[in-house]
This record gives structure tokens, sequence and C-alpha cells, in this order.
């Protein structure tokens, strides 16, 4: 449900921006993103990883991969991560979520073919993406400080520890990748990537893409966590506002 949003915040920290613009004073930073010196050399180091490597393969890959094969290659991992959710439903105090994600799980993996097809959604069983990142929010955690990971992107603090618990609890991603290689990593990241195309001229634009995409992030990540209560970051305002405080200077 919120994980095509967060890959899109994820993806930003891989554009083509120019993201080498200088770190403000102390005193100036935002208050979760006491670290932004060595945040901004990550997302530098991000996006000269996605311009050499991996914005290249996404673009190819939308034009040898008609839309039909896109869909079910997005649906399957989609599928895979479904164990990771029942466990942090079930640990956020959601018996019945968990149960209908556990629906969508046999549902998709038996009648749609290992997942290439979403079957429940057209019989009505509703999606849900839940972290461990989430779960520790849930239980109290629920200000952390931002981090930007190599080659992962934004994180918080917490979110980057919770991703422990949940790679031990990805029982059908492990068997997965398995079967069939580390070359499943990559076709998911290329997916991933292609679908944040759109969002590349978007962040070019902004004034400063880092900030545009760490506070864009973390508004979509307390979206997540507070269920939809909290609105959405409303981009068209972000960067106008941007641009203004910049004529204006």
């Amino acid at each position: 449900m919120m994980r095509p949003a967060l890959c899109a915040l994820f993806a930003g920290s891989l554009l083509l921006a120019g993201c080498a613009t200088t770190a403000p004073p102390p005193e100036e930073r935002h208050p979760r993103d006491p670290w932004e010196p060595l945040n901004r050399n990550v997302f530098a180091f991000n996006s000269a990883v996605d311009r050499a490597l991996i914005r290249p393969l996404a673009v190819g890959y939308g034009k040898v991969t008609p839309p039909p094969a896109r869909r079910g290659v997005r649906n399957f991992f989609t599928n895979l991560r479904a164990p990771v959710t029942m466990l942090n439903l079930v640990l956020q105090g959601r018996p019945g979520d968990a149960g209908t994600q556990l629906k969508r799980f046999f549902v998709n993996t038996v009648y749609g073919l290992g997942g290439l097809f979403d079957v429940a959604s057209a019989g009505g069983l509703e999606s849900h993406d839940e972290d461990f990142g989430q779960t520790m929010a849930v239980w109290g955690w629920t200000e952390s400080r931002f981090l930007m990971l190599p080659f992962l992107g934004p994180a918080t603090l917490r979110d980057g520890l919770g991703r422990i618990p949940d790679s031990y609890s990805d029982v059908a991603w492990r068997m997965a990748r398995e079967e069939s290689t580390y070359a499943l990593i990559g076709l998911n990241v290329i997916q991933i990537r292609h679908a944040m195309l759109p969002l590349d001229e978007d962040i070019e634009s902004a004034f400063d893409p880092y900030t545009f995409v760490r506070d864009g992030w973390m508004q979509r990540r307390r979206h997540a966590i507070s269920e939809g209560e909290d609105s959405l970051p409303d981009y068209d305002a972000f960067l106008d506002d941007e641009w203004d405080e910049h004529d204006s200077d």
C-alpha cells in the first residue's frame, strides 16, 4: 500500500541532481538531521552510482520490457514481502490485518502464479505494507535522526536498525533468492528505479535536491506510520517555495 510512495523517495537519493550543495552550520540544520554533512556526502555518492549504472539500466529495462511484464514483476516483489508485513502487523497488535495479509499471500502465490498477478486485490483483500521501523514507531520510538544510507537511500536511525529483524523474517525473499541467485536483487532495484523515473525532473528542479528528498521522505514516512492521518507533502508547492526563496536572495 505505501511501498510505492516510500520507494519514490528512495529513488530520490539516486537521481542525477546536483547534490553537492554545502550543509548549513549546526545551529541552522533540521533538528532531525544533525548528521547532514555526512548525509549529503552519501547522497552525492548514491547519485554518482545512479548516474553511472542504475538509471541507464532502468531506462533500458523500460524500453525492452512491456508494461504487463513490468506490472507482473512489481506484483511478484510486493508479494515476496508479505511475511515481513504479516509479522509486523502482529507485533503492532493488528491480528486481523495480519490475517488479511496472510490470505493475500496465499491467494496471490497459489492463484496468481507466484505473485505475478494480484488476484487478491481483485477479490477485495486489502493490502498492507509494514516494517520493523514502523513497528518500533508504534511502540514509542516516534522520532529518530535522519540517515542517508549508501545504496539504500533515505532512512532514519530507527528504520535502519529495523532492517535487521526484517531481513531475518523475510523468508520468502530468502527462498526466492536462493533459487535464482542474487540477480533477483538487481532486478528489484532496477524495477523500482524505473517506476521512479518520472520523479527525476521534479528533484532536478529543486533548488536543493538533498533537502527536497529528505523532507519529502520524512513526511511520507510519517504518513505511513500514522496510517494516513498525516497528510502527504505537496511537492509542487515545495518546489515553488524553494524557488521563491532563492529568487529573493
